[in-house]
């Protein structure tokens, strides 16, 4: 029976460890401007959500001008189109396949678009990263946003009407007051999405990102072994996001010190 791991396959990698060096920089900074852009992206999404912005309202009341029942112009009234179009666009960006969207992203929107073939750091292609990054931001803004809007509304509603008995705005005590609090609550989440994006940015590679999956297909096509640079990936995969997600939990449990009395 051939052996399933040879161990004189991994010096065959050796001459590919600046390929795996090279693609485990693109792989943080893929999750980091990718978390950076959802969490913008996320930001907005949520507000459109709790927007309370009705541009039919006037339709809901009848001629005496008493609220109506029911019917279509009572609904009419009640539809918000800044929830409708985000909460649209969460739902069919969570239930659609990430490589999917990668590719509608970088065939569909980006060859439109002649973006510039320069070398980020002289080996990082710009023309294949940018259309990546977008592909994931966009796809961790739908789930951040579910985690902000949570948040938000994990703010005692108390403390919103002290702020406008102070004479605050609804955009100062969103400011001042809502986000502050929220971001606390939701931080360990948003950094449990940059864990996750360390690891779902391994799916670019299929669009040319030199990533670590990239550093993996060019040692099988070079020196024709598959199982041991898989192995070299995971291993680098496990150094990237146990330390980190340890690093989360440590931050979370001081974060927690403050609430207990």
């Amino acid at each position: 029976m051939e052996q399933f791991i040879k161990l004189e396959n991994f010096s065959k990698i050796a001459p590919y460890a600046e390929l795996f060096w090279q693609g485990t920089l693109v792989t943080l900074l893929l999750a980091l401007f990718t978390v950076v852009i959802g969490f913008c992206l996320a930001l907005i999404l949520a507000l459109m959500r709790m927007s309370n912005l009705r541009p039919f309202r006037a339709l809901g009341l009848d001629s005496n001008g008493h609220l109506r029942n029911g019917g279509f112009l009572a609904k009419l009234s009640r539809f918000n189109p800044l929830s409708f179009i985000a909460t649209a666009y969460v739902e069919v960006i969570r239930s659609t396949p990430v490589i999917v969207q990668v590719f509608i992203i970088y065939y569909g929107v980006f060859s439109l678009i002649d973006l510039p073939g320069f070398r980020l750091f002289g080996f990082i292609r710009f023309d294949r990263f940018l259309p990546g990054v977008v592909a994931l931001g966009m796809n961790s803004g739908a789930y951040l946003c579910e985690i902000i809007r949570a948040g938000i509304q994990s703010v005692d509603s108390g403390q919103t009407e002290a702020a406008r008995s102070l004479g605050l705005s609804q955009k100062q005590n969103l400011r001042y007051i809502v986000l502050p609090q929220a971001l606390k609550n939701i931080l360990p989440a948003i950094a449990n999405e940059f864990v996750v994006i360390i690891k779902e940015s391994a799916i670019t590679y299929t669009i040319g990102v030199q990533d670590i999956m990239s550093a993996v297909n060019a040692v099988r096509g070079a020196a024709f072994i598959i199982t041991e640079p898989l192995l070299v990936a995971t291993a680098i995969y496990f150094c990237l996001c146990f330390p980190t997600s340890k690093l989360i939990a440590y931050f979370e449990r001081r974060m927690r010190r403050g609430d207990t009395r």
